[in-house]
């Protein structure tokens, strides 16, 4: 009875078969619950499909916690993400190698919340200016991020959780054309914001 108990609580409340967020990958499956030996010592381990990735992750059971592996957001929270989307963009006036390292680690830390804010800062209508190749890529890293854990919590099909994305993308302020220009001229890519740090 006890080992029973211990497993239970090693596992984090995590069990076969279910959706859960990796900050690294995004969603994944628990496919199953196996046990290493690894230098003597037994290790319990959650086996994490990331199908479309076509990856499989090995996270020991104890660990899933602090390396930030959590359940699939409650509906509430993907209500609260798309009103995210409806918001004004936020962006800094920093250079862009610095504006998109934090981009980056906001879609790696695996909280809905923070991914959405960088698909709503990054977000560009036709009418806006193009997006460089590194915010395009940014973008749809977030983009798709988001787009897996609402369609799981949902349980809609990807196509269907992309129509709720920009429907409420389509609802949020678009910035002036000037400001969006004078934006422009700040987002220069990393080899001239070197050149630029130095002549500071």
């Amino acid at each position: 009875m006890t080992t029973a108990k211990k497993t239970t609580a090693g596992r984090q409340g995590f069990k076969t078969g279910e959706a859960v967020v990796y900050p690294a990958h995004g969603v994944g499956r628990i496919t199953a619950i196996e046990e290493q030996e690894i230098a003597g010592y037994k290790l319990e381990l959650f086996v994490v499909s990331f199908e479309k990735d076509k990856m499989v992750l090995r996270v020991p059971t104890a660990k899933a916690n602090s390396v930030g592996m959590r359940k699939l957001a409650e509906p509430e929270l993907v209500k609260k993400a798309l009103d995210v989307l409806t918001g004004r963009a936020r962006i800094k006036r920093t250079m862009w190698s610095r504006r998109a390292q934090e981009y980056e680690a906001k879609i790696n830390s695996g909280d809905l919340l923070s991914v959405t804010e960088v698909v709503r800062d990054l977000y560009r209508s036709e009418a806006q200016p193009e997006q460089s190749y590194s915010e395009r890529q940014l973008y749809e890293a977030a983009l798709d991020r988001v787009l897996r854990e609402i369609s799981s919590v949902n349980k809609i099909t990807e196509t269907e959780a992309l129509k709720l994305i920009e429907q409420s993308l389509a609802k949020s302020p678009r910035r002036a054309k000037g400001e969006a220009e004078a934006e422009g001229d700040a987002e220069t890519d990393g080899d001239s914001d070197e050149i630029r740090e130095e002549a500071a």
